[in-house]
């Protein structure tokens, strides 16, 4: 196992630069995720620690030892591709161990180590199998059991779930949770799913337009997002955003264009009368019944989960979703009276996006 540090990395295709001087460490046996939205750069940032992409400009290091111009068999670096990467003319065992094969490492440790691996994921009664007699679950542990069995410094994961119906992808997740928790080792995942990120990393890198926009972990991101972008990006369902202009005088709150109050816990830094941005996440409404408290609030869809009940609505002008805890029986077009919590609000300058309280 190593740390892993990129140091002003940057990708260029011609006249168009995708990664822009990215400086990121990444503790020895720390999982990192990547998230971001199409084409932010985090698949490219994962093939350049690979090996796969070239690097423009900067440095990658890999424990002490610089990688970057390192031929990607070289580098002590396993990754696990989207689409599986099997051989569909071996059987499970043959996938397993061939890297070990290609090593000329012993067939008596190879078969003893494609065993230790089978039996971690549960592959045991498998490994007679090929690929297309596997589900897309186990076609995914294969393809951990392989990177596992190569044990390198770092594992390397590019979208590993996105391909999987939704029971599988949380019965893999927490496959690759479990395992990162017994081997310890490094480990970078990307992904567009930020529940996946949530659930899974140590510490989540937010990026956008290959440049980073915040690193933390994942309760940092959530509750002090840096900017709008982080704040809207992090949490599902996303942030609600609503303008209006900053109020000092008495109680501070933000005063929406239609005259709503949305009250805030301590004034922020910004002046009176400052343009922002209200953020309250969907969970943090609460319903006040026919009482003058509160904000008005017309339903536009109701979606009951049977552990809650969320609710699209238009608050001011705005779209607005509270997920509610209680169930309720409102119809399109009544009028909700709900709550946002003060203590968790946030507020962002409507200019820049960035966190002012």
């Amino acid at each position: 196992m190593a740390s892993i540090e990129l140091r002003q990395l940057s990708k260029r295709y011609a006249k168009n630069t995708v990664v822009h001087g990215i400086d990121l460490h990444i503790g020895d046996g720390e999982f990192v995720a990547l998230v971001g939205p199409s084409g932010c750069g985090k698949s490219t940032l994962l093939r350049m620690i690979a090996g796969l992409e070239e690097t423009s400009g900067g440095e990658i290091l890999l424990g002490d030892r610089r990688i970057d111009s390192v031929a990607p068999r070289d580098r002590d670096i396993a990754m696990v591709f989207q689409n599986y990467a099997l051989y569909p003319h071996m059987t499970v065992a043959d996938n397993l161990g061939f890297s070990l094969r290609l090593q000329k490492i012993k067939p008596a440790e190879i078969r003893s180590r494609v065993a230790e691996v089978a039996g971690i994921l549960g592959l045991s009664p498998l490994l007679e199998r090929k690929p297309g007699q596997l589900s897309g679950g186990q076609r995914q542990r294969v393809a951990m059991g392989r990177a596992i069995l190569r044990r390198p410094q770092a594992f390397l994961f590019d979208e590993p779930l996105s391909n999987l119906d939704a029971k599988l992808r949380v019965q893999v997740r927490t496959e690759i949770k479990a395992l990162h928790q017994r081997l310890g080792t490094t480990t970078v995942y990307v992904t567009h799913d930020q529940v996946e990120a949530m659930t899974l990393a140590d510490r989540i890198v937010v990026l956008k337009d290959g440049r980073i926009e915040q690193v933390g972990t994942p309760l940092d991101l959530y509750d002090r997002p840096g900017n709008a972008f982080v704040a809207g990006f992090i949490g599902s369902p996303s942030m609600n955003f609503i303008p209006g202009r900053l109020q000092l005088e008495g109680a501070p709150h933000v005063l929406t264009d239609d005259g709503l109050k949305l009250p805030l816990p301590h004034a922020p830094r910004a002046k009176h009368g400052a343009r922002v941005v209200y953020g309250a996440r969907p969970e943090h409404f609460a319903l006040v019944g026919d009482s003058d408290e509160g904000v008005a609030a017309e339903v536009r869809v109701v979606e009951p989960t049977g552990s809650d009940t969320q609710v699209a609505l238009r608050v001011a002008g705005h779209e607005v979703v509270a997920q509610l805890r209680e169930r309720i029986a409102a119809r399109p077009g009544e009028l909700l009276r709900l709550q946002p919590q003060a203590a968790l609000a946030h507020v962002f300058d409507a200019g820049s996006g960035l966190r002012l309280n």
